[in-house]
């Protein structure tokens, strides 16, 4: 059961969800996909990969006999879902804590059920609060956070978890006790080193430029950082607002790429000299870096970004402006080298093996 439609894969929330389904498909398995629309959106493609699949409307409005349930769970409640899943003796994988309300009220009857998460949500959801500047906005990511933290709780006492990161395991073991957490890294399109030798022309940032996280890195950047060095810096991402482009054009050597296609997205990191991709942001797995270091070259990153992803040592770190400033600065006249190559494809051909992590995932739910 997902908590949207995965396909198009249009946004980083759903590059998981697709390729697990991809993946588990190439073994045979036989999917069953129950999955939540806003929209109205059912999707031909995925019948490609799966037996049957069933589109649930997410409720917008809020119900007051469930208002001590966080928003992105009680959204979710659908009865017929609920029907649907115990028709038959299937297990069931619920992607996010979002779609974790039947497990949550033991409505799985005899099932063996475990949930995918997609990061530590009261954590997440805590530091969108920080980072917005929206009073409204910032009171519904605290009122989400506090009511995700008890709800998460209860949870625990009957799920078992499948993390993207191991930093995302650790904390869970800490905060709630669940019965049992595994480390099952993300599923992506990114299978082989695409890298390429050599010097780049540009540092690159790029991400959901609507999304406050990812606003509030490329407003530190361009003030703390590119205001003091002129090594030509991009900004490349999904719908930015006039604020963010006017932001962006204030230095002659910085600039801005409003959504840019898949082909251009891979292009630009491909070119780049150095990927620059701070986060605020200590949970779940930051896909922009997988996809630098699958497909660019140098990275640049903070502890935040990378703990517990299990590619720390692929990735430059600095914390201060003046710390990635000097390591810009380190690596300007540092080529990407086939060495360089070697040990991502060591790593990350391995770590990111979407056939062994779906065999993971099979030894797990069956």
């Amino acid at each position: 059961m997902t908590h949207d439609v995965p396909w198009p894969v249009d946004y980083g929330g759903v590059v998981d969800l697709f390729y697990k389904i991809k993946a588990l498909h190439h073994l045979g398995v036989k999917i069953h996909l129950h999955c939540f629309t806003t929209k109205n959106n059912e999707q031909p493609h995925l019948l490609q990969y799966c037996e049957s699949v069933h589109y649930y409307p997410r409720k917008l409005s809020l119900s007051l006999s469930n208002l001590l349930l966080p928003y992105i769970v009680q959204s979710r409640i659908n009865n017929d879902l609920i029907c649907n899943l115990n028709k038959d003796e299937h297990p069931v994988l619920l992607e996010g804590i979002h779609c974790s309300y039947p497990l949550y009220k033991d409505l799985l009857k005899d099932k063996k059920v475990w949930v995918r998460l997609h990061n530590v949500e009261c954590n997440y959801y805590r530091k969108l609060c920080e980072n917005e500047s929206s009073i409204f906005k910032k009171i519904y990511y605290y009122t989400e956070s506090v009511l995700l933290k008890k709800y998460e709780k209860k949870l625990a006492k009957k799920a078992s978890y499948l993390t993207v990161s191991l930093s995302d395991s650790e904390t869970y073991q800490q905060l709630f006790s669940p019965k049992a957490t595994v480390f099952l890294p993300v599923f992506s399109s990114w299978s082989k080193i695409k890298s390429t030798p050599g010097h780049g022309n540009y540092c690159l940032y790029h991400g959901n430029l609507s999304i406050n996280e990812n606003i509030r890195a490329v407003e530190w950047l361009l003030n703390e950082v590119f205001s003091k060095c002129d090594f030509p810096f991009v900004i490349a991402g999904k719908n930015p607002s006039e604020y963010l482009k006017k932001l962006a054009h204030r230095y002659n050597h910085t600039c801005i790429v409003e959504n840019p296609s898949e082909f251009e997205l891979d292009d630009l990191i491909r070119k780049a000299h150095i990927n620059i991709l701070p986060s605020f942001n200590n949970t779940g797995v930051k896909l922009k870096i997988v996809h630098a270091l699958f497909n660019g070259k140098h990275c640049i990153s903070n502890l935040t970004g990378v703990k517990g992803s299990g590619f720390e040592a692929l990735c430059h770190t600095a914390e201060e402006a003046d710390e990635y400033i000097n390591c810009i600065s380190k690596l300007l006249n540092m080529p990407f080298t086939e060495e360089d190559i070697k040990s991502r494809e060591a790593l990350l051909t391995s770590l990111y093996n979407n056939e062994e992590n779906a065999l993971k995932l099979i030894n797990c739910i069956y």
